[in-house]
C-alpha cells in the first residue's frame, strides 16, 4: 500500500536523500517503496536540537535517514542514558525508544522520541510554574 502524503503550498520533504519542495499549490503524493520519508516539521538540525531531547531525536533522525544504526549507536545510548540519569521518569519512554531501534523500527523510534521531546518540555514548563512559586532571593522572609 502506498503511502499518502499532502503537501502544503512551499512545504518540503524528504524522501531518500533528497529533499522534495512543493509548488506554489497544494499537492497529494502516492509514494511507493522504501525510503526514509520525513516532514518539513519533523526535521531537526544540529542548530535546532537545542535541547537534550532534541538531541537523542537528532541521533534517532539520523540513524533513520542514514539507514544505519550502528554509526550513531554510541552517540545516542549515551545520549538517552545521561538524559535518563536526570529524568528517571523517563526511563519507560527510553526504554521504547531503544526497543524500535534494537528491533531496527527506525520510524516508530523517531515518534517516541518526539514523545521525549514533548515529555521534556513538559518538564520546563512544571519547573518554571514551581520556580514562579518559590519565594524570591531578594524577599526578607
Amino acid at each position: 500500500m502506498a503511502l499518502k502524503v499532502e503537501l502544503r503550498p512551499g512545504e518540503k520533504l524528504l524522501v531518500g536523500q533528497c529533499i522534495i519542495t512543493n509548488s506554489d499549490q497544494r499537492s497529494r503524493l502516492f509514494i511507493d517503496g522504501k525510503a526514509p520519508i520525513l516532514r518539513e516539521k519533523d526535521i531537526l538540525t544540529p542548530d535546532t536540537a537545542d535541547s537534550p531531547a532534541k538531541r537523542v531525536y537528532l541521533a534517532v533522525q539520523l540513524m533513520y535517514i542514514e539507514e544505519d544504526i550502528d554509526t550513531l549507536r554510541e552517540e545516542y545510548f549515551g545520549l538517552i542514558n545521561d538524559f535518563v540519569t536526570a529524568a528517571p521518569s523517563t526511563v519507560s519512554i527510553a526504554d521504547r525508544i531503544n526497543n524500535e531501534i534494537l528491533t531496527g523500527n527506525l520510524y516508530k523510534a523517531l515518534k517516541t522520541a518526539k514523545e521525549l521531546i514533548q515529555y521534556e518540555q513538559d518538564l520546563f514548563e512544571h519547573a518554571a510554574l514551581r520556580r514562579g512559586s518559590l519565594p524570591d532571593d531578594s524577599q526578607d522572609s
